[in-house]
């Protein structure tokens, strides 16, 4: 199957021992080598959310392939080999507001003024000039914004559009409303599988009823599901139990995050994930990704070590708050512009000049002692 064509080089996927590997043909072969390589490696032993004769979905993080969209990262993955930095991923804060009081919510407020629907599209339009192929909404609540659905058919095809929520807002109605404006995935955040720790991570009582509800009115509404959990010291034993309720909602993802001392958790620097238990998220992924049936498991600590792709932050990724400051990443709060005042290009310019942004990427910068304290972000525990 042809995943994508670009005018001298063509990417074919072909099923070899139940394992899709990706072919480079076509006079740029030999260039594209090592991203087929890299892109053969990083899908190696993966499981698909879905195999079909004409169309591959991997997971609610990539494009379907073939798609525009997926011909895109493709171009990415030869630009970042290339050391040519392109926002494959851009996350737009879409409203402050929320139901939830999370222990570890990054956002810096609740209240003040919200991006118009006009910034927002600039941005996305923007954004996809500037080579994005995933545009997400996140908030607060992206969910009570009456206007998402119109946001969201803001995102042509090329790039796919997804949105994080609680699941608060999110019934069967609005489901279907935001697939027919072209949504791809919806993020459902669960900080626990038990519903009691749920609702005291997330301060509110019924917080777990509302992302279950949410969950089941996403897939009727026929979008693909991702339950993303912020993984902590908290919730780290709990793995066996999220995939097990992953899979009996039917829902398409599991994504593992590694919690950050950012924000509300900025307190607690020592309750953080140590390299042990990176190392059981990572086996984690693989072991699941092996199994035939069930959910696909995304570790992203995994995909985002110095070992394969580093760290997305201002290099491959920037965030957009809810006040229109342009961050390398949403757990990064130093802003480069404001799109209010500034282009995305001209911001995303302003970053790469910074010397933290480039290079090869390590791991995550906020781990980093010595960026931390650059830019005044010290963990309190003496240092």
């Amino acid at each position: 199957m042809q995943v994508a064509e670009r005018p001298l080089l063509k990417i074919e996927a072909e099923t070899e021992g139940g394992k899709i590997v990706f072919r480079a043909k076509g006079p740029l072969s030999m260039v594209a080598g090592p991203v087929m390589k890299k892109i053969n490696e990083t899908f190696d032993g993966e499981k698909p959310i879905s195999s079909e004769e004409e169309r591959i979905i991997f997971s609610t993080w990539i494009p379907p392939a073939p798609s525009p969209a997926f011909d895109r990262m493709i171009s990415s993955q030869v630009a970042a080999l290339m050391r040519r930095r392109v926002p494959d991923q851009v996350s737009i804060a879409v409203i402050r507001a929320c139901p939830n009081d999370c222990l570890h919510c990054s956002a810096p407020s609740r209240t003040g003024e919200v991006l118009s629907s006009g910034v927002v599209k600039r941005v996305i339009g923007e954004a996809l000039d500037l080579g994005s192929y995933m545009i997400t909404f996140d908030g607060g609540e992206p969910m009570t914004r009456r206007d998402l659905p119109d946001l969201v058919a803001a995102v042509d095809d090329r790039a796919i559009c997804a949105s994080f929520t609680s699941g608060f807002g999110l019934t069967e109605e609005r489901a279907r409303s935001l697939k027919s404006a072209g949504l791809y995935a919806v993020r459902v955040s669960i900080d626990s599988p038990h519903p009691a720790e749920h609702d005291r991570f997330r301060g509110r009582s019924g917080a777990f009823s509302d992302a279950i509800s949410g969950i089941r009115n996403a897939l009727a509404g026929g979008l693909l599901v991702d339950l993303f959990m912020v993984t902590s010291p908290m919730n780290i034993d709990d793995l066996e139990d999220a995939y097990s309720m992953a899979a009996e909602l039917g829902a398409h993802e599991l994504s593992l995050y590694e919690i950050v001392a950012v924000g509300r958790w900025s307190d607690h620097a020592d309750e953080v994930l140590t390299k042990s238990d990176i190392d059981r998220l990572s086996r984690f992924h693989q072991e699941k990704n092996r199994m035939a049936d069930g959910p696909r498991v995304t570790a992203l600590p995994r995909l985002l070590s110095p070992e394969m792709f580093g760290c997305f932050a201002g290099r491959r990724w920037l965030h957009v708050d809810a006040s229109g400051d342009v961050l390398p990443c949403a757990y990064m709060p130093t802003p480069f512009g404001n799109v209010r005042e500034m282009s995305l290009a001209e911001i995303w310019r302003k970053m790469g000049r910074d010397r933290w942004f480039r290079g090869k990427p390590q791991g995550c910068m906020m781990k980093d002692e010595e960026f931390r304290r650059a830019h005044s972000f010290i963990f309190e525990t003496g240092e």
